[in-house]
């Protein structure tokens, strides 16, 4: 089995997993957080599986389209998702691939839309998958079980005396009175048995569904109060729709009732499963709204309704998704919604590189012409950039400037901080012409720290001519407060005053003083500095004098005696101006009443 590989806050896998809020609200005084729609969108997944676990948590387990595009027959790596709100998304991994059966197709790929049950402490993971390279012929059910919802899966075999041809979508459901049954079917042909205690194997004869109107794949059967309800992608030519029937019996007949979904954006299948989730019923389901193609899917969700008398309302497809059902949580996902909108206004420090740099390499059959990279249409085409600042590591936005005639274009993005080794999708529209250099596309990418990253586009999927890169970091925040002890080595002193186990005396001297430089001034503006001291006078004063006093004049500072030269309990404190960035220097300058210093500390507004 492959480790699981849990993306940290925020995730580096394939198109973006940094999350920011998408709020709307119906006053100003009731903010709601919406999901977006897609939901998943660090790596093309489809066919989603919903399933509600004793951990209080939903979990997804859908298929996965593996980008680049190789079509739906080389689909590969099930990943599982789980959220405690339905916005804030966390990709939990990665939990089996075709390489992980024994008994599968020796050329791999095939593995579509899979589903989950759990019982008497052991989760099962059912998935489709051949057993030869005669692969429509040769389906099985494959099952992996694990003790946990999400990880240490291990194939333990798959189902007997199921039908070998169009043997697809497993979909298993438990009734109430705790059985089990399996539900398959594709190319026109629907299956449903049940399953017998070993969770493995069945019980009783195959029935096949013909009573379904239209049924194509991708069944999902669920219960409500007494009732049954099927749903299925039906033939619609040019693009499915998703249809029900329902039954007062998990095996039928089932009694056709309609369509549930309209065709989906761009994608010609559907495929999709209804759950209740903290008191709210939802249907979750695929669209290629991100790549606009139907072998690169993403997974949505919208609320779903019933009717009094159990008819379900058609779904409506939105881009906002649905509300937060609980408190905001960690999560890997952004929403579609902050993609679409270039929500990326932190990322302000900038480094742009020239597609003639030094650090600009190209190759199989990118060229150069001028300044610009072209032949990016050429399969194996590529161009990478080293020595890329990724800072102290984590999020990082990539910007491509670039021209294109033609309509729409994808360039793989490879990163060195993407530990899942799945690449990113970046989406180049048109610009109506080669020559036309308008294009600016953004998405963000996992860098390592320091210097030595190496960003590698890869092209082959349409052409686009660069012009320039652009790699964005966002500024490391300074503290908000720092201490600048006596002892420091950026502290001089003059005219008197000296360094003295760690504080500096004699400032009672006419002309004395000390300077602390490389004070960190932030954005600039007004910050506070506090002197700790300690004084047997009555009272002392100090001049103050900082960087951003554009005014010469100083600033004045009352320091009241603390009984003794040794007791540094003395603490005051005023604002000052200081410049932006960390080459501020402050001088307090002594004469007036004596006061031994052993730290300043300066506090940005934050």
């Amino acid at each position: 089995m492959r480790k699981k590989l849990l993306s940290p806050f925020l995730s580096g896998t394939m198109l973006l997993s940094v999350l920011f809020g998408f709020t709307s609200s119906s006053s100003a005084d009731d903010p709601v957080t919406l999901s977006g729609n897609p939901i998943i969108t660090s790596i093309f997944t489809a066919d989603p599986s919903a399933h509600v676990w004793d951990d209080g948590r939903i979990y997804l387990y859908p298929s996965h389209d593996i980008f680049p595009s190789r079509g739906s027959d080389l689909m590969d790596k099930y990943h599982v998702f789980s959220s405690d709100n339905m916005v804030d998304w966390v990709d939990e991994g990665e939990i089996l691939r075709a390489d992980d059966v024994p008994w599968g197709r020796p050329e791999g790929g095939f593995m579509w839309a899979p589903d989950a049950a759990y019982k008497n402490g052991t989760y099962y993971f059912y998935f489709p998958h051949p057993s030869d390279s005669n692969w429509n012929n040769s389906w099985k059910i494959g099952v992996a079980t694990s003790n946990k919802p999400a990880e240490d899966f291990t194939v333990q075999g798959y189902i007997g005396g199921l039908p070998g041809s169009n043997l697809i979508d497993p979909n298993v459901f438990r009734d109430d009175d705790g059985t089990y049954y399996l539900y398959a079917g594709g190319g026109g042909v629907s299956y449903g048995v049940k399953l017998a205690a070993d969770m493995m194997s069945i019980e009783g004869p195959v029935k096949q569904f013909t009573e379904l109107e239209d049924f194509h794949e991708a069944t999902w059967v669920f219960k409500r109060g007494s009732l049954y309800y099927l749903t299925y992608a039906d033939g619609n030519p040019g693009a499915n729709r998703m249809r029900y029937a329902t039954s007062n019996s998990p095996l039928g007949p089932w009694t056709n009732r309609g369509i549930i979904l309209d065709p989906v954006y761009n994608s010609e299948t559907t495929h999709g499963s209804i759950v209740q989730y903290k008191g709210n019923w939802y249907l979750f389901y695929h669209n290629a709204q991100i790549s606009s193609n139907g072998t690169l899917r993403s997974v949505n969700v919208d609320r779903l309704y019933f009717n009094p008398d159990g008819t379900i309302q058609k779904v409506v497809q939105t881009s906002n998704g649905v509300p937060a059902v609980g408190p905001r949580s960690h999560a890997t996902e952004i929403k579609y919604y902050d993609i679409i909108n270039n929500n990326y206004s932190e990322y302000t420090q900038k480094t742009e590189f020239a597609m003639n740099a030094s650090n600009v390499t190209i190759g199989g059959g990118a060229t150069r012409s001028g300044g610009n990279i072209e032949n990016m249409h050429t399969q194996g085409s590529y161009i990478q950039l080293s020595g890329i600042n990724g800072g102290t590591g984590g999020k990082a936005l990539l910007t491509v400037l670039y021209s294109s005639g033609d309509s729409g274009t994808a360039f793989k993005v490879d990163a060195s901080g993407d530990t899942s080794a799945e690449g990113y999708f970046l989406s180049l529209p048109g610009t109506g012409g080669w020559g036309n250099y308008t294009g600016r596309t953004n998405r963000l990418i996992d860098l390592n720290s320091g210097t030595n990253n190496i960003i590698r586009l890869g092209g082959g999927m349409g052409g686009a001519n660069i012009s320039r890169v652009i790699v964005s970091l966002i500024p490391n925040a300074p503290p908000l407060e720092t201490e600048y002890p006596m002892s420091g080595s950026n502290v001089s002193v003059g005219g008197g005053a000296v360094k003295s186990s760690g504080s500096i005396e004699n400032m009672h001297i006419p002309g004395s003083y000390f300077e602390v430089t490389g004070i960190n001034g932030g954005a600039g503006g007004q910050a506070l500095l506090t002197i700790v001291y300690a004084s047997a006078d009555n009272q002392a004063t100090v001049k103050v004098n900082a960087s951003g006093d554009s005014s010469g004049n100083g600033y004045s500072l009352s320091m009241p005696g603390t009984g003794g030269w040794s007791t540094y309990t003395g603490r005051v404190s005023r604002l000052i101006d200081l410049n932006s960035g960390a080459n501020n220097v402050i001088r307090l300058s002594g004469g007036m009443g004596g006061t031994n210093v052993s730290r300043i500390i300066v506090t940005l507004n934050p």
